[in-house]
């Protein structure tokens, strides 16, 4: 066995360790710090691989922005996971039988794909670098699932805003378009009060009463 191949199955065993991890733990934020892990070990796998342009767009895609994203909404959300997870088991069956059923699909799909080889009969393909021949089947053979793809993107990121925009009672904001049309008459309030106030005379029994005690 060469180092490539011990590699490999260090990264892969990580990987599967991490996946597994991401669907048990308790916390969603162990969840997201070990889709990071999983992250980092596919982006491994794809070096040995040569595809370092996938390695270096996963780091930086998704480890830097996507699952940063994940964090903020998963704190600012702070999801009740007990409740959650009540009726896991209860559910376990039918989520495992259509995450078969997915797999089965990207497995069939992705079988169809490795097949395309329009950038591999082209003159001189042997001699172009990885990333120009990733961009000439992304779009050439590849254009409409990449419209796809940026299109799902694009509502995650409007869900995810709208998600975070809801209104809570414990968070005290500010609205500067009510603070720029603010008016004088609107914040203070002038009372006219009279500038000498009298003292109130005694009653004629409490002076008779102080007088008998003299």
């Amino acid at each position: 066995m060469d180092t490539t191949t011990a590699l490999f199955y260090v990264f892969s065993a990580v990987l599967l360790f991490a996946g597994f991890r991401v669907i048990t733990a308790r916390s969603p934020v162990h969840s997201a710090l070990y889709l990071v892990l999983a992250f980092f070990n596919a982006s491994c796998v794809w070096m040995l691989l040569e595809a370092e342009f996938l390695a270096i767009s996963l780091v930086l895609v998704y480890v830097g922005a996507v699952m940063v994203l994940f964090l903020f909404v998963v704190m600012m959300l702070d999801i009740n996971i007990d409740v959650l997870r009540q009726g896991f088991w209860k559910h376990f069956p039918l989520a495992a039988a259509v995450g078969v059923v997915i797999a089965l699909e990207m497995a069939w799909v992705l079988q169809r794909g490795f097949g395309v080889t329009a950038a591999k009969t082209m003159a001189g393909a042997d001699k172009l670098p990885n990333a120009k021949l990733l961009g000439i089947e992304i779009y050439t053979a590849y254009l409409y699932p990449l419209q796809i793809a940026a299109v799902l993107l694009l509502v995650g990121i409007i869900a995810a805003i709208a998600l975070t925009l809801r209104r809570r009672k414990d968070v005290k904001g500010q609205n500067p378009s009510e603070q720029v049309r603010a008016k004088a008459a609107d914040r203070v309030r002038i009372v006219k009060m009279a500038p000498v106030i009298e003292v109130p005379s005694a009653p004629a029994a409490d002076a008779n009463a102080s007088k008998g005690q003299a």
